[in-house]
């Protein structure tokens, strides 16, 4: 079940705000396909009442800055098993579409509008070769009855079937409204239970917890500094920063390799991607620029003043590190070119937890 919310509103008492008895599923479909943030600041609406191939009507469609896609139905008067089943019913439709289709549906929907442009707008990043790879699909409710919530657990946990429920509430004090959020399934675990169903498919799943991060060294960064001021970075154009920037679960774990060298760190993300010259290290108790450090890497000042091209960094607290000379390394083991992506590579966790000496 969901965690039920109530709102007080503080003063020489506090005075429970009621829930509200206006028309909320209306309200809230208005609401969300104005601002799709009140859902998930990781989603880009591509459009609201996209018609099927079979004469029904998806309510909402959104991509991640993956290029998986997001069926949202909202329940409206319908009962939650039928909300169910019709969403399974658009989901067998829409993981089927094509690039082309995805990009016509959004022009259509965004006045001429190219999909690759809105998603550049709105990720800051690239749209990925491939798109609609993977989906998970969202019913939007005030509420569920217990065998509904039963299975959308059973699927969720089973099978690998990326289904979760938001649920919103409204609340009226006044003159004022309020809308409240809480998930059936907590987000992150649900992409560790959907990440099953790749498994399926031929791929590994990933544990919602590991990423990769290759740490390409040269004179805009250098692994020493990284070790000495707790941090990984990237950039000098978008391609290298963008998936940087996606490292967006604080408190996930991360593994460093070196490109042909080796893995020679494990650490815990405490912060989000940073612009050089906004990033902070404490020296000798105080607060200093990084850019104002005694740095191993020449020229990590370069582009600092331009958005696009500068080098970005993610506070790390690291688990242990070795020097570049401790480099670990096996055939088998998992590299990228991407600065960043989620560890899916069973091999090579395992051989680095062993490794590093992680207790799991």
């Amino acid at each position: 079940m969901p965690v039920e919310i109530g709102i007080w509103r503080l003063g020489e008492k506090p005075v429970k705000i009621s829930l509200s008895e206006i028309d909320c599923e209306a309200r809230l479909e208005d609401a969300l396909a104005k601002d799709l943030s009140i859902l998930s600041e990781k989603l880009m609406l591509i459009g609201c009442q996209i018609p099927t191939t079979y004469g029904k009507f998806i309510d909402m469609l959104a991509i991640d800055v993956d290029g998986n896609l997001s069926v949202i139905e909202l329940k409206k008067n319908r009962t939650p098993r039928e909300v169910t089943a019709q969403l399974l019913d658009y989901a067998s439709w829409a993981q089927s579409l094509s690039h082309e289709e995805i990009s016509a549906i959004y022009s259509e929907q965004n006045q001429g509008k190219k999909l690759e442009q809105g998603f550049d707008e709105f990720f800051d990043c690239s749209l990925p070769e491939q798109i609609n790879q993977n989906h998970e699909l969202i019913i939007v409710a005030s509420d569920l009855d217990l065998s509904t919530e039963r299975i959308i657990g059973y699927l969720a946990e089973n099978y690998g079937v990326p289904i979760n429920v938001v649920f919103f509430r409204f609340f009226q004090d006044g003159n004022r409204d309020y809308l409240t959020r809480s998930w059936l399934i907590d987000p992150d675990e649900a992409v560790r239970k959907a990440s099953k169903s790749s498994a399926k498919k031929g791929g590994e799943p990933w544990n919602g917890r590991d990423f990769y991060i290759s740490l390409g060294e040269g004179e805009h960064r250098n692994w020493d500094d990284c070790r000495k001021y707790g941090f990984v970075s990237g950039g000098q154009g978008k391609w290298y920063s963008q998936t940087l920037r996606r490292l967006l679960i604080q408190g996930a774990r991360v593994f460093v390799n070196i490109p042909k060298t080796g893995y020679v760190g494990v650490g815990i993300i405490k912060g989000p991607a940073t612009p050089v010259k906004e990033f902070k290290v404490t020296i000798n108790g105080h607060e200093t620029p990084i850019l104002d450090a005694s740095l191993k890497a020449p020229n990590m000042a370069k582009n600092a003043n331009d958005p696009e091209l500068c080098e970005y960094l993610v506070r790390i607290e690291w688990i242990k590190t070795f020097p570049r000379t401790q480099a670990y390394w096996e055939k088998g083991f998992f590299a990228s070119q991407h600065t960043a992506c989620r560890l899916r590579n069973s091999f090579t966790i395992q051989k680095l937890s062993q490794h590093f000496e992680l207790e799991d």
